[in-house]
């Protein structure tokens, strides 16, 4: 097997974070678990060494709160700094409305996580990274960051903002040798319609009626294969959807 990995995910409590956590510590890489939910990751660092018997550090994590994050990096025992893999994975859609009727908060509470947590991260870790002269940042993103739809103003635009500062990222990095790749998928089945919708179980569920959607584990599988690459390869980006979807308002429901 290849030399184990350190790998940090941000928002790693549930959907895409949990399952990524688990497929890297199937392979048998040490994973640093972060986000809001504490027992949450208390209960999946448990869950990952007792199944892989890998190492796992866990610590509770505001992506928003810049302090916060800088101080999560700042206080990583020595044998958890020399970080190989930063997943940022933390954000979210909130509230489904057109412009002229959106809620500031939830504008101002996407800004903050999907753009401006991604950006606090990076910056807190990529040091390490270019210390080191070896690293990977894999940014989580959309197919919002490529097209839009109506009513999904704000969220398009921070993702179109992933989208582009993994590009700038690519071009910041070169010379140290840091990998760069953002992923993008299209419906996948996690709490993310349920957040968006505050959590009206049955509006949320009504969005993945009628078709088969990803799965957290399938983002997972995508996210292990831009990171497991051989050392001279980067996959800048990576694009999937369900069978069913053609982009962000056009699906085949059966």
């Amino acid at each position: 097997m290849a030399t184990p990995m350190t790998v940090v995910i941000t928002g790693s409590t549930a959907g895409i974070g949990k399952a990524t956590a688990q497929q890297f510590a199937r392979e048998g890489h040490n994973v640093i678990l972060t986000g809001r939910r504490e027992e949450r990751n208390k209960e999946l660092a448990d869950e990952l060494v007792n199944d892989y018997g890998v190492q796992v550090y866990h610590y509770q994590l505001d992506v928003c709160e810049r302090g916060q994050v800088q101080t999560f990096v700042d206080s990583l025992p020595r044998e958890w700094r020399k970080i190989d893999v930063l997943i940022n994975n933390a954000g979210l859609a909130a509230g489904l409305s057109p412009v002229h009727e959106g809620d500031l908060d939830n504008w101002e509470q996407m800004i903050d996580t999907n753009v401006k947590g991604l950006l606090y991260l990076t910056r807190a870790v990529s040091p390490l990274m270019v210390e080191q002269e070896k690293g990977h940042i894999i940014n989580i993103g959309s197919v919002a960051g490529f097209e839009v739809y109506p009513k999904g103003n704000v969220y398009s635009a921070t993702k179109h903002a992933v989208h582009a500062l993994t590009r700038s990222m690519r071009l910041d990095l070169l010379d140290h040798g840091i990998k760069v790749t953002t992923i993008a998928p299209g419906l996948v089945e996690t709490e993310f319609s349920k957040v968006r919708f505050n959590w009206d179980e049955e509006r949320a569920d009504k969005v993945y009626e009628g078709y088969q959607p990803l799965t957290g584990e399938d983002v997972a599988d995508a996210i292990y294969y831009a990171a497991s690459r051989p050392a001279h390869v980067n996959i800048n980006e990576l694009v999937l959807t369900p069978l069913d979807q053609g982009d962000s308002t056009t699906v085949r429901k059966h």
